[in-house]
């Protein structure tokens, strides 16, 4: 489970937001939490929020984590980290990442700060009882672990580099299990879906691979379908093994580097779509939601059944309002002894409701106009803000504020520059 995210001098976000999954005192929708030790976890959040605001630079934060944990033992002497602070802060700042979670049932602290292509510091901190156990910080210096894991970390010191995290290196070139669970939940279980080409391409292989190797996951995807009265009645795959054709890799390869693919073996996946009277092909025939869904449900399904955290950018693209309804719909109603969760950005007002979530589970991001900095935070932060109150028309109307502040004068300009258009007529 995430606990709390937080970050500072990334894209549009300048001054260190929060993001936290720990539940208020509301004590409305008991049913939407988990419990961990005496701590009340959300299942689910949403982010809203005005285009330009920040909302899909929170979710870039996230992936950036993930990925410098899970890439950065790859990082040579003199490569970049590839990291986008604030226009205005610039590196004159350093950029902080911040995230505690629980993953092996032990809750940890975790967290580095940057400043243009070096690691400035870093830490790892547990809590395997309550009480907090340093297993390393690090500074420019060097690093010093904790008083539990003097001398387990010696094998890191020649890998360590300035554009490396220590606990990628310690999660490769040490035997300590803390380190090995921490980078296996960023690398793992914590699961991005960006709706990128490249993202979906990977997670239809996924879809259809697991589809054809487990019969109960593609009837389950099957009874979600025909359940959204798509008129989907089967869905034909066929995976075969075939070397790669020299002739179809690129001109620009060299002859080795042809000659090596050629003796790799790889997955030549097709799928028909079966309706009643007729069937499709999947990739050149289907429409683009119908594949959406069939590439998102698989991995949507394993993110429930192992327990899995979800962060989906803008998760409403090619769905219909009542597939993205169903989707929340189910995943507050799933019970899971691995405690999945799930959160995402959207401009999907139809699921604004407080019987879907809690009011700490809704979230805004908004534009502050004097730094063009990005602001985060919830409902619950705000006041006054009753328990059967109409949460959608109250965004609407910009009572949280998060959307856009319109011109009144837009409308007598269009007016007048119509009017100009008429008299050069």
């Amino acid at each position: 489970m995430v606990l709390e995210f937080s970050c500072s001098n990334h894209r549009s976000i300048k001054e260190k937001i929060t993001f936290s999954a720990i539940a208020s005192n509301d004590d409305t929708n008991e049913e939407l939490l988990y419990q961990y030790g005496n701590i009340r976890v959300l299942k689910n959040a949403v982010i809203y929020g005005a285009n330009g605001s920040g909302k899909s630079n929170l979710i870039s934060a996230i992936v950036f984590m993930k990925r410098l944990v899970t890439n950065s033992i790859n990082n040579q002497p003199g490569t970049t980290i590839n990291q986008q602070p604030h226009k205005i802060s610039g590196f004159s700042e350093n950029s902080e990442y911040n995230m505690q979670f629980v993953t092996k049932g032990i809750r940890y602290a975790y967290g580095f700060s940057l400043n243009n292509t070096i690691v400035v510091d870093e830490y790892l901190y547990s809590f395997p009882k309550g009480r907090q156990v340093k297993i390393f910080e690090r500074n420019e210096d060097g690093f010093l672990a904790g008083d539990r894991y003097k001398g387990k970390f010696d094998s890191c010191k020649d890998v360590i580099k300035p554009n490396r995290l220590f606990l990628s290196c310690a999660a490769n070139f040490s035997a300590v299990k803390d380190t090995e669970d921490v980078f296996s939940f960023f690398k793992n279980d914590l699961i991005v879906y960006s709706g990128s080409p490249r993202s979906r391409d990977n997670w239809m292989h996924y879809s259809l691979t697991k589809m054809n190797d487990n019969s109960l996951i593609k009837e389950t995807v099957l009874t979600f379908l025909k359940g959204l009265d798509t008129g989907i009645n089967d869905i034909v795959i066929d995976i075969e093994k075939k070397q790669i054709e020299i002739e179809q890799l690129p001109p620009i390869f060299s002859e080795e580097i042809k000659n090596e693919f050629a003796k790799r073996l790889v997955d030549r996946v097709e799928a028909k779509v079966v309706y009643n009277s007729f069937e499709v092909d999947l990739m050149k025939e289907e429409s683009t939601g119908i594949k959406k869904l069939i590439e998102f449900l698989c991995p949507f399904i394993d993110i429930i059944i192992n327990g899995k955290v979800l962060i989906c950018d803008e998760i409403e693209t090619n769905f219909h309002e009542a597939v993205l309804y169903y989707l929340v719909d189910i995943f507050k109603k799933v019970y899971s002894p691995d405690t999945p969760q799930m959160f995402f950005t959207t401009h999907d007002t139809s699921i604004l409701d407080l019987s879907l979530f809690r009011r700490d589970q809704i979230w805004f991001t908004e534009m502050k106009r004097d730094e063009r900095s990005t602001d985060l935070y919830s409902l619950s932060e705000i006041k006054n803000v009753r328990k059967d109150e109409n949460v959608g028309r109250g965004y609407i109307s910009g009572k949280y504020g998060a959307i856009p502040m319109l011109n009144e004068n837009l409308a007598s300009l269009i007016s007048r520059l119509q009017l100009k258009g008429d008299c050069n007529d």
